[in-house]
């Protein structure tokens, strides 16, 4: 996880560190989509209202929770399993895709991603730019997305096993960029935080399919 000293635009907050994730899970293969989220709950809570195929945005990291709360009592997960937020570490081990790059492919990030320089300030539709090579789409800006993870301000000294952030805290943590955002703050290894109970026309999530903790 983090940047090296010399990639442009790195921040403090990213300094590196190596992560080992014992635990497979899938993710989505874009941000939850505003169908997506209907579908689930039966409002859209957008400021971009502009079809089925956009991110769903405005949300805060506790309506996150109450969407895969809903999702979960469907019971089409399979057995065992579980959906949730990803935590920081699967996020941008699922971004990189093996890549140690400002971007998850070496080409500039308007093959990528929507962001300041492409966006005309607006979410965009899903897919509407290239994968990365585990097939996953708009890691790189269109939304910023909320992670599980309670913010720190530094990572923990040292390497690290599964790590889920620290136990307690005032902010979590979001990951990507966003459509408003310049390309720097679009890198893997960005980080933002806001308050749980946060909204943006920026904010959206993707999630995780996992074992469940005892399963």
């Amino acid at each position: 996880m983090g940047s090296p000293a010399s990639e442009a635009g790195r921040r403090d907050v990213e300094e590196r560190r190596k992560v080992t994730l014992t635990r497979g899970f899938w993710l989505l293969e874009t941000p939850v989509t505003q169908g997506e989220y209907k579908a689930v709950t039966g409002k859209n809570p957008s400021f971009f209202r502009s079809g089925d195929d956009f991110p769903v945005e405005t949300v805060s990291w506790a309506d996150c929770q109450d969407y895969l709360d809903a999702l979960n009592a469907l019971e089409i997960a399979p057995e065992n399993f579980t959906f949730r937020l990803p935590t920081e570490a699967e996020w941008e081990y699922a971004c990189r895709a093996g890549t140690t790059g400002p971007y998850n492919v070496d080409r500039p990030l308007d093959w990528l991603g929507w962001y300041r320089g492409n966006s005309e300030k607006k979410t965009r539709k899903v897919r509407g730019k290239n994968a990365n090579a585990w097939g996953l789409y708009d890691m790189h800006g269109n939304v910023w997305e909320w992670t599980a993870d309670w913010y720190a301000s530094t990572y923990p000294d040292g390497d690290a096993v599964d790590p889920a952030g620290p136990n307690t805290g005032s902010s979590r943590v979001l990951r990507g960029g966003y459509w408003g955002t310049s390309a720097a703050r679009c890198r893997s290894a960005c980080r933002n935080d806001n308050y749980p109970d946060a909204r943006r026309a920026g904010y959206g999530f993707r999630f995780a399919l996992t074992l469940r903790p005892n399963g």
